[in-house]
């Protein structure tokens, strides 16, 4: 029942954000940590590519459904496959960069990185609170 209400929402979108940004925090971290580091490579996880999985993921989430009576059975296995395909390959793409890229690059990605992680945590704590004003019935 939970998952119907849940899915309906942007919070499943929002949860595979978090958690790129999360996974791209500590790549982007140990750049750092490693900047000095005599032939260390600096790493990264493709924003580009992310975006476009979720993209897709997205709307393939919008397309029509087939119109028809849904047992309680068929909506549990329902939910977004698009989504979770997009949280397992974000999990093991990881790409090297052979340039000697310095610490004010590496500095403003991460904070790139933490602007997109908090925007995405403030808009699923929204959500959370219009989903709790719904369930208890408040404007």
């Amino acid at each position: 029942m939970f998952d119907g209400i849940f899915q309906s929402t942007t919070i499943p979108i929002l949860q595979q954000v978090v958690d790129f940004t999360q996974a791209r925090h500590v790549v982007l971290a140990g750049n750092i940590a490693n900047l000095d580091t005599p032939g260390y490579r600096v790493r990264d996880l493709p924003v580009d590519e992310f975006q476009k999985s979720l993209q897709e993921a997205i709307d393939e989430r919008h397309k029509p459904k087939p119109q028809g009576p849904v047992s309680p059975g068929e909506l549990a296995r329902s939910g977004p496959p698009r989504l979770a395909e997009v949280a397992r390959n974000t999990k093991t793409i990881l790409y090297h960069d052979q340039s000697n890229v310095g610490l004010e690059f590496q500095v403003t990605e991460m904070v790139k990185n933490q602007l997109m992680h908090n925007t995405a945590l403030a808009i699923m704590a929204s959500q959370f609170r219009l989903l709790q004003a719904a369930i208890s019935e408040r404007v």
